[in-house]
């Protein structure tokens, strides 16, 4: 989908179906594994919450230099194509990742070799998706309708997958990692019969140079850095991921079909949220969508401190749900909207790069507090929710003009 003219282009609705299947079938797929990974890590590895989250933290590593993926994708192409074949490939060679991890030793080296190995895979799948994602919100203006949908899968992922990987978790992992493997298979034929490309796109000869006018492009544009900085704010903050983990098995003796389950919960408010959004996007402007999310992601993030009951977990988790999903949702469609033609998987990835990088160093540092220096868990509460309120000070920052715009009616984003 390199040209968004040509005459092979799928409308809008066509598009977003193989978006909608693309991110939701990979989604599914990942919170599947995400709890019986961690007990084996946790009962079988006998591994503190520090070292899981450093576990995960290098484990996507790849997840930190995105950019590279978003340059190739844009720029070199695979026979001929520029999205296609990366995904066809990348697809394929990540679910033999999924079979290979469910297979090797139980040891920290091996497994994480091989988890950072697929991951890889996993990166270069999500920042394709990417770029064909921002192509065609700007080709049809409609940057906050998609971002909505892909949370919105994301979440459909996790309602389907968290309480699937709940019961798995009692389970061999390679029962686990095998279904994993299956859906990115499964997304192979689908990406060949839908994502069609002319065979037409050559070798920019001139990648690295493109590259670096791309970057200078993207910090020269004040809505990229005003993003970027608003998702490093949101999760900057000493993060309770995995103390959360540990003080749900530990603390509240929560069983591995209950914590699926409050997966299924979080998941469902959370695509609520999304499709509340889908709408609103197109009646409110982005300026009121940003400053709302926030103040609610802020407030609701201090209901953990009352977790403290199966009850409080599952409403807490509800709520976390909605304000979680309304906390990125606004960001990410500013950053599509943002990005510079001509550089959508590139722009889009360092906004995912932002993300994925300092949300496992919050993990890490908010577990290293847990784990090291015996901070309580509603400490980290507090941390967390007085830091996301910090995000309130970059919005004065952002052009006027695109703080006023709905979705449909975006200016350009080479206007700013």
């Amino acid at each position: 989908m390199s040209n968004p003219d040509r005459d092979e282009a799928l409308p809008f609705s066509k598009m977003g179906l193989l978006l909608a299947l693309g991110w939701g079938l990979t989604n599914i797929a990942y919170a599947i594994y995400d709890l019986p990974l961690k007990f084996v890590l946790k009962d079988e590895l006998h591994l503190d919450a520090q070292q899981i989250s450093k576990f995960f933290a290098l484990g996507v590593f790849s997840n930190y230099v995105k950019p590279l993926a978003g340059i190739l994708t844009d720029s070199v192409p695979l026979f001929g194509t520029r999205r296609r074949w990366y995904l066809i490939l990348s697809l394929f060679f990540c679910g033999i990742g999924w079979l290979i991890l469910g297979s090797v030793p139980r040891n920290y080296t091996t497994m994480l070799a091989v988890f950072a190995t697929t991951y890889t895979m996993v990166m270069i799948i999500s920042t394709t998706f990417g770029g064909v994602m921002v192509e065609t919100a700007q080709r049809f203006a409609a940057a906050g309708r998609l971002t909505a949908q892909r949370i919105g899968m994301f979440r459909l992922g996790a309602l389907a997958g968290g309480p699937l990987g709940g019961f798995l978790a009692k389970f061999p992992l390679l029962l686990t990692l095998s279904l994993s493997a299956t859906l990115h298979f499964t997304l192979i034929p689908i990406v060949w019969f839908w994502l069609k490309e002319p065979q037409k796109a050559t070798l920019n000869k001139d990648l690295w140079r493109e590259a670096g006018q791309q970057l200078k492009g993207l910090v020269q544009s004040k809505v990229v850095l005003a993003a970027a900085g608003m998702i490093f704010l949101i999760a900057a903050s000493p993060g309770f991921g995995t103390p959360l983990f540990f003080f749900q098995t530990n603390t509240l003796g929560l069983s591995k079909q209950f914590l699926g389950s409050l997966t299924l919960i979080g998941a469902a408010f959370g695509l609520l949220t999304a499709t509340a959004y889908h709408k609103f996007c197109q009646k409110g402007s982005m300026r009121t969508l940003l400053i709302a999310s926030i103040v609610i992601h802020a407030l609701g993030t201090l209901f953990y401190l009352f977790y403290k009951t199966p009850g409080a977990a599952i409403a807490i988790t509800a709520l976390e749900g909605m304000t979680q999903t309304l906390a990125i949702l606004p960001v990410y469609d500013l950053a599509a909207r943002g990005t510079p033609k001509g550089s959508e998987a590139l722009g889009y990835s360092i906004m995912m790069s932002v993300w994925n990088l300092t949300n496992s160093l919050s993990d890490w540092i908010g577990s290293t507090l847990f784990t090291k220096y015996s901070f309580d868990f509603s400490h980290l509460v507090w941390l967390n929710a007085s830091t996301t309120a910090l995000v309130l000070l970059v919005i004065p920052f952002l052009p006027k003009a695109l703080m006023a715009k709905t979705d449909g009616n975006g200016l350009a984003c080479d206007s700013f």
